[in-house]
């Protein structure tokens, strides 16, 4: 690989869109932190990718914690490289019927899905704004924009999580920062919607029909393309689905 454009800071990376961002921007020329509460779970896609020449390294982090989150931003700034790009993709999705929602359940949905959004949203603007450029992503989900039935606990951080993107968007525009809100209204498709599908109603994942669950692969390309995007044609937020999806 060449000179590396900068670095892609990943948090709330796992196996599914959080691997498959980092193959794409990785591919697309810039080093790529992986950031997730246990880095040894990223070893595999680290060695895949550094197999290929890539730049790629791996954090533990804690990104409902404001020290570890704090800390993790220094120390990517000064041994790794300047952040261009920042994607938040943590989050739980509860779902428990309201009396089944307990203080502590409701609170760590929201704690993690929103929170933590904030902590690592303002520690990437403090970092680019000092350079006057860079792109802040938040993963979002259906329940960002509906409260569907079992999903208060959810639903609720990720209302707030698309506030905050909002407010961050509004704020950190005319400052060359461009902030992007990316809804997944669909079923991704990955190893855990698959035995999720299989628990609920008994299918495999050779019998899911095709294109009915979005690939990691076309959320990333998402992410890539709005990062691309000129100053006069910003994307704050678009929505993702199948063609088959209700909606």
């Amino acid at each position: 690989m060449g000179e590396s454009r900068g670095v892609a800071m990943l948090v709330g990376a796992g196996d599914a869109i959080g691997a498959a961002v980092a193959r794409r921007f990785a591919n697309g020329g810039y080093t790529v932190c992986i950031c997730r509460r246990d880095a040894a779970k990223s070893q595999a896609l680290v060695d895949e990718l550094r197999a290929k020449g890539c730049d790629i390294h791996a954090f533990s982090v804690d990104a409902r914690q404001e020290a570890e989150v704090q800390k993790l931003f220094a120390d990517v700034e000064r041994d790794i490289g300047p952040i261009e790009i920042c994607l938040f993709n943590a989050g739980s999705n509860v779902n428990k019927p309201l009396l089944e929602t307990t203080e502590k359940l409701f609170f760590k949905a929201w704690e993690l899905a929103c929170y933590a959004g904030f902590l690592v949203g303002r520690e990437a603007a403090r970092v680019m704004l000092q350079r006057g450029r860079g792109t802040i992503f938040f993963t979002g989900a259906t329940a960002s924009i509906r409260g569907s039935k079992g999903f208060a606990a959810f639903a609720s951080a990720k209302f707030g999580l698309r506030a905050l993107a909002q407010a961050m968007a509004r704020e950190l525009g005319p400052k060359n920062i461009h902030v992007v809100h990316l809804i997944i209204d669909a079923g991704v498709d990955s190893e855990a919607i698959h035995q999720r599908m299989k628990a609920a109603k008994g299918i495999e994942a050779s019998e899911i029909p095709p294109d009915s669950l979005t690939k990691t692969s076309s959320i990333a390309e998402a992410y890539w393309f709005a990062h691309q995007q000129s100053r006069d044609g910003w994307t704050h937020e678009l929505d993702l689905r199948p063609s088959v999806e209700k909606w």
